[in-house]
């Protein structure tokens, strides 16, 4: 009967190379850590459209201001490893003058200008912490960060599906082969 899944070969560190800050091959620490800042970014823009569009008048505005607050915060908190992974990926990995150095050069660029919105907005919030509602400023701050984010992500993306960056198998390799036995990393 034919095997329907393989799941170890996908989750084991066993046969994968040490990259430091990067990871290991072919489980690099940097694309996983990113989906959480994005997510959260993205998430606390929507918060502030509906809190601001509330306004004062309802208890819920105020909730989705702290809820807000709370997500941008944890989002800021996990883009601190995201950051330094991506940069440890850039200085060790990206070979300079090349498309890919260009794009990742965009992308760090890009993410680097929503950290300081993002920095920028939490101070703004905690000023406001007793406001009713999202103020227009804040939202403002909170939409940019979620549009850049979202852009900058596209450049990230590219940088794994267009150019293959820190992928470790492609081409030939034996798991597109039809077999019954899982390949392990390492193996041939």
């Amino acid at each position: 009967m034919a095997r329907w899944f393989s799941i170890k070969p996908a989750i084991t560190l066993k046969g994968r190379k040490f990259k430091g800050f990067s990871g290991w091959s072919g489980k690099p620490l940097h694309p996983p850590l990113t989906d959480f800042p994005v997510t959260c970014y993205v998430l606390v823009g929507l918060f502030d459209i509906i809190s601001y569009a509330l306004g004062g008048a309802r208890s819920t505005a105020r909730d989705f201001f702290v809820s807000g607050t709370h997500v941008i915060i944890a989002g800021a908190v996990v883009s601190v490893g995201t950051a330094l992974t991506g940069f440890w990926d850039w200085l060790t990995s990206t070979p300079k003058h090349t498309q890919a150095w260009r794009t990742a050069n965009w992308h760090m660029t890009v993410m680097l200008t929503v950290t300081a919105i993002v920095v920028v907005d939490i101070i703004v919030r905690l000023r406001g912490w007793d406001s009713a509602y999202t103020g227009l400023g804040t939202m403002i701050l909170s939409v940019l960060a979620a549009a850049l984010v979202s852009f900058g992500a596209t450049y990230g993306g590219s940088l794994v599906y267009d150019y293959g960056f820190n992928v470790e198998t492609s081409g030939d390799h034996p798991v597109w082969h039809e077999s019954e036995k899982d390949i392990f990393p390492g193996e041939h």
